[in-house]
This record gives structure tokens, C-alpha cells and sequence, in this order.
């Protein structure tokens, strides 16, 4: 099984996106090289047909303008290697996420500085097209350093790929658009956001397999929002708000990843700072989480991780001890368990399964 690791390249070793090969019997994770060379591609997305790879080039500037960069990558079929097909300004400074919506015919990437989200046509070949559409965010929130202006952090399209949800660090906001793939557009839904606790600061989203549950990681907060979602008239509604910090840890920490595992039975958060995976058990009616404990993530900063085909492993990126680290997941108890699998890496921030 194939892996693609996005990294940082500013101030690491790193010199882009990197391909491995995973062993789903193991959970070893084997290094096979570059697979090309890249300017912080800090996040990766594949297209559904698996012919491109996307990346977000975590950049201020590009081509002499104050924005970042979005990369099409060809994969070759045979070895995995990526080769450049196109590459579009984000329309806004360092874009930390980009997904693509389930047709193929829409890329989504959210701008962190530039506070805002882009919309670009991806081509019949996986090329992305110039002509995209800008969504420019407002606000701000009670943290005055981190919440001084909006951050835009992540935007995902939803499991009928009607809409697309957004999340906004800076004003503690889950934006919500109607998402028209055959034109590349976003319209602002009727209820246009869903507001999250002050001083929360969203970052990342999952969608639980049964379509009506979503699950907001807040980073500033380290906690869990669960959401009950309306996909007939793109509605979210606040359920339970869940510490993911055990409540005597001392010191700073930010919330990173969030994934649940294919049957939905099991979800995870990481934190950086405590440098551990908080686990929870989902309720199969309601959706809300019971508290499984906490796991060491073998490494320092836990920025992303990503959970195998399958369910029974667990990859976590640490960033700041330039590893990845296998993790085995319990299928009675939700338990996860060192594997003794770690592959060092400069500056691993996302894993994508392809």
C-alpha cells in the first residue's frame, strides 16, 4: 500500500513530498524516497479516479505576489512518483488544507493568512484551471494572538458532496456552503455558519460514516465539538462540547488531527504539547463520546495522523522529532498500542493513504 508524506521544508532537511510503502499486515512503514520536490507542501489530498495528488504550498509569497500556492501532481502508476501538472496562486498567504470535492471537479483549500478560502475547476486531466472564486472570511475571537483577524484552517466537502464546511481559527466559526462541483462554486448556505464556543479556534473536521454526526476539533480549546448535520438543508446544530485534555494537564498545547475509524466506532484526536492521541469510544445512537484515556504518540508535535484501510492502524506525524510513528488499534477496545514501527523523516505534517 502506498503512502505520500507532505512535509515542511522551511527549516527541516526536507526537500518535499515523499512516497512509502505501507505494510498492512505489520503496520511497517517503509521509506521509498522523494516522490518530488516541493515548497512546504504541508497537506495532500488525492482525487478520487487516484491519477493527481494535490498539495497546498504553505507560502506567503508566490510568483511575486503575497499568497501561497496549490500544486497538481501526476502519479505515475507504476513507482509512485509525482510529476508536476499545474500550479495556481491560493489567492491568499500560507494555505494550510486543500481537499477535493468527491466528483473531481472541484479543488477547496483554505488560507491561513490570508483568511479565506479558494475555489479552483480542476481539468478532465487533474490539472487545476486559473479561473477560481474567493471566499474572503471577517471576525475575530476573545484570543487576541491567535484570533486577531480570521484564520482559515480547513474546508471539507460533506459526505453527499452537497455542501463543503469550513472552519475559521480566528472567529471561532464552522462556515457552511452550498457546492456546485460542475461549476467550481461556493454559495454561502442559508444558516451561512455555525458559531463553536469563544475563544475555541476550530481547525479540523471529520465526518462520521453515518453521514449525521460531524465532529469539529477546536485547537485553542483542545476540545471536541459534536455536531448533529442537516444534508437536506446544510444545518449544523451543537450536540456536546468534549475536553480532549485530561483535566490536570498543565502547560501549552494545540489540537491538531481528527479522524474516526472506518466503522465509526472509535475516534481520535492529537495533541501537540501533550503529545498524545486522546481516545473515545462513539456512542452508536447519539453520537457522543466517552472518554478512553490518552496515548503517547512516540514523538514530539503530533501535527497529523491518519488511520489505515481497514481500521487496525494508526500513522501519526510528529513533527518536531522528524518521525512517524505506527500506532495498532484495538477493534474491542479502541485501545492503541506501540507497534515499535518508526520511520524517520524531516518535518512530516500530513499522511495520505493512496
Amino acid at each position: 500500500m502506498r503512502v505520500y508524506i507532505g512535509t515542511y521544508t522551511h527549516n527541516t532537511a526536507s526537500e518535499g513530498i515523499y512516497r512509502c510503502t505501507f505494510d498492512p499486515r505489520t503496520g511497517a512503514l517503509a521509506l521509498d524516497g522523494l516522490a518530488a520536490r516541493a515548497q512546504d507542501p504541508s497537506y495532500l489530498a488525492l482525487h478520487p479516479a487516484q491519477h493527481t495528488l494535490y498539495a497546498c504550498n504553505e507560502l506567503s509569497e508566490f510568483s511575486g505576489q503575497p499568497v501561497g500556492a496549490v500544486s497538481a501532481l501526476a502519479i505515475d502508476r507504476r513507482d509512485g512518483a509525482l510529476a508536476l501538472r499545474a500550479q495556481q496562486p491560493s489567492g491568499g498567504a500560507a494555505p494550510c488544507h486543500v481537499s477535493v470535492d468527491r466528483s473531481g471537479r472541484t479543488l477547496l483549500a483554505a488560507n491561513y493568512g490570508g483568511g479565506s478560502f479558494c475555489v479552483l475547476p480542476i481539468l478532465p486531466d487533474g490539472a487545476l484551471a486559473p479561473d477560481g472564486q474567493l471566499h474572503r472570511l471577517v471576525g475575530s475571537g476573545p484570543d487576541a494572538p491567535r484570533q486577531e483577524r480570521p484564520h482559515a484552517h480547513s474546508i471539507w466537502p460533506d459526505p453527499t458532496n452537497l455542501w463543503a464546511l469550513g472552519c475559521d481559527l480566528g472567529s471561532d466559526r464552522v462556515y457552511v456552503y452550498a457546492l456546485h462541483p460542475s461549476q467550481a462554486r461556493l454559495l454561502p448556505a442559508r444558516a451561512p455558519f455555525a458559531r463553536v464556543q469563544a475563544g475555541a479556534g476550530p481547525r479540523h473536521i471529520a465526518f462520521h460514516p453515518n453521514g449525521r454526526w460531524v465532529y469539529l476539533l477546536n485547537e485553542l480549546r483542545s476540545a471536541v465539538t459534536l455536531f448533529d448535520w442537516d444534508p437536506v438543508h446544510g444545518l449544523l446544530n451543537e450536540v456536546a462540547h468534549t475536553p480532549a485534555l485530561p483535566p490536570d494537564f498543565e502547560g501549552p498545547n494545540g489540537a491538531a488531527d481528527i479522524h474516526l475509524t472506518p466503522d465509526g466506532r472509535y475516534l481520535y484526536a492529537s495533541n501537540r504539547g501533550q503529545d498524545a492521541l486522546a481516545c473515545f469510544a462513539v456512542d452508536p445512537v447519539s453520537g457522543l463520546l466517552t472518554d478512553l484515556g490518552y496515548a503517547p504518540t512516540g514523538g514530539q508535535h503530533p501535527r497529523n495522523f491518519g488511520i489505515a484501510p481497514g481500521g487496525r492502524w494508526l500513522l501519526v506525524a510528529n513533527m518536531h522529532s522528524n518521525n512517524i510513528v505506527t500506532l495498532a488499534i484495538d477493534a474491542a477496545s479502541g485501545a492503541l498500542q506501540p507497534t515499535g514501527h518508526v520511520l524517520s523523516l524531516p518535518g512530516p505534517t500530513c499522511i495520505l493513504f493512496a
